[in-house]
């Protein structure tokens, strides 16, 4: 995982726990129950469509470098530099 991908999940993951402790405050108050549920429930979709996506992403870039290192240099770029 690159850099700039790193801080974006960082970045993702804080907002999420921002999420589920404000959701976790509404049901502790016992206010708006189904505004917390839907949070967590919003939240918990979200990280996995998002993992999942990863998962996805790096499957596809695995196998386009598989593809490339079968692809065989000409036999005339063999001796060559």
């Amino acid at each position: 995982m690159d850099l700039p991908e790193f801080r974006a999940w960082v970045f993702f993951y804080l907002i999420s726990s921002v999420a589920l402790l404000w959701a976790a405050f509404l049901s502790a108050q016992g206010l708006m129950l189904w505004v917390s549920v839907l949070l967590v429930l919003l939240v918990i979709g979200t990280n996995c469509v998002c993992v999942l996506a990863e998962i996805h992403k790096y499957a596809k870039k695995r196998e386009i470098m598989k593809r490339l290192s079968e692809i065989e240099p000409p036999a005339s770029a063999i001796g060559q530099k």
